[in-house]
């Protein structure tokens, strides 16, 4: 059985992009969601892992887990400096 996976739209998880991405992020996970694809963002902060870290807990609310795809590498050096690998799948 698979699940529904809705594509998030995003090009940036930053201070100026959080809220949506944060909405955009819960609305998937409403409707299924249980991968996201981050190829699309090319600017990323620490207002980016703040959302994705909210995503997790949203998800664990909902009884499943998130899983990342194309993670950029400059989101995968944030999520590292800030000790959460744990939301990232192993290279």
């Amino acid at each position: 059985m698979s699940e529904a996976n809705p594509m998030l739209s995003l090009d940036a998880l930053t201070f100026h992009t959080a809220t949506a991405a944060l909405e955009q992020g819960c609305v998937a996970l409403a409707a299924g969601a249980t991968e996201f694809d981050l190829a699309g963002v090319k600017a990323a902060d620490s207002a980016g892992v703040a959302v994705m870290v909210a995503w997790e807990r949203r998800a664990r609310q909902l009884g499943r887990n998130i899983t990342y795809k194309n993670v950029p590498p400059g989101l995968h050096t944030l999520v590292h400096l800030y000790g959460l690998d744990a939301l990232l799948p192993q290279d």
